[in-house]
């Protein structure tokens, strides 16, 4: 895992040349973890709608459990990640991969009708601008669902009561436990999400029993079931490590032009979706177009 800085935007978490979907999910024991996200998203964001963006999509294991979108647009920094979901989802005009920085979204303004964002805000290390890069690219009343780390989790209390680990799982601000890394108290996301033009409608609280002795010791499809009864009930739901919100956008939004979809990230000039590399008319930047994915990052090489 490596770390960049765009330009000026805040540090930035790349998985560029990981297995991660391999590492992290495949062979590490995570079938729970998977199967209770799953039943979450399934629980909060089963609408549909036109225009999906899939902000950390990684290699594309959630992609598919979005259901009744015509098209779903793929985000992640890494190109190595939407190589490997390329892979699993295919060519076809229903998914679009975009390499690209979230604090520099290319898109313009009001283009989406909904956003994901699964297992990406931990590694933000600036999570009101991050809140307020995906508000400026969504349309008025739509859906964002945003699953973040929780400090005030059950695990965290007790090592704190303990004195065996430092930082107060009950104070206001994130934590980064490790580098890049970060741990938010819900009451602070929430209120992040209200002013960055968000309101808040559900709250589920996921993988409360996120222990390998209870992966270890119980049978899966009961961890599942117990998991999915206490997702929405009191006070299970505040102390799990994970925590997934859905979200509505208020407030007006920008309108796109016909036929635009990307923004320029350096100089924000309208571009269209082309399938091919672009130049940047307003500030001369090339946008490279090679194998199916768009390359939007200010310094890929970095």
């Amino acid at each position: 895992m490596m770390t960049t800085t765009p330009g000026s935007t805040p540090p930035v978490c790349s998985y560029e040349g990981s297995d991660y979907q391999s590492q992290f999910w495949d062979n590490a024991n995570r079938r729970y973890e998977d199967a209770v996200e799953t039943v979450a998203i399934d629980c909060l964001f089963n609408q549909g709608g036109h225009l999906l963006l899939e902000l950390g999509a990684g290699a594309g294991r959630l992609t598919k459990r979005y259901k009744g979108w015509e098209r779903i647009v793929l985000l992640d920094y890494s190109r190595t990640q939407l190589q490997q979901a390329r892979q699993r989802l295919g060519d076809s005009d229903t998914y679009v991969y975009v390499a690209a920085d979230i604090y520099k979204l290319p898109f313009v303004n009001g283009l989406f009708d909904g956003a994901t964002m699964i297992r990406t805000l931990h590694h933000m290390a600036d999570a009101p601008q991050t809140m307020q890069s995906i508000r400026r690219v969504m349309a008025e009343d739509s859906l964002f669902l945003l699953e973040f780390a929780n400090k005030r989790n059950l695990k965290s209390i007790f090592r704190w009561f303990l004195r065996r680990q430092a930082w107060n799982p009950f104070s206001p601000e994130q934590v980064e436990f490790v580098e890049l890394n970060y741990n938010f108290h819900p009451k602070t996301i929430l209120e992040t999400l209200k002013q960055s033009g968000f309101i808040n409608s559900q709250s589920l609280g996921v993988s409360l029993f996120r222990s390998d002795w209870f992966k270890n010791h119980v049978k899966h499809e009961n961890l599942v079931k117990w998991d999915a009864r206490l997702q929405d009930k009191k006070p299970f739901k505040v102390l799990t490590p994970s925590i997934f919100t859905l979200n509505r956008t208020t407030g007006p939004s920008g309108k796109p032009e016909p036929g635009s979809f990307f923004a320029c990230p350096i100089c924000s000039l309208a571009l269209p979706e082309a399938k091919a590399t672009q130049v940047c008319p307003g500030c001369s930047h090339e946008w490279q177009y090679s194998e199916g994915i768009y390359e939007f990052r200010i310094n890929p090489e970095q």
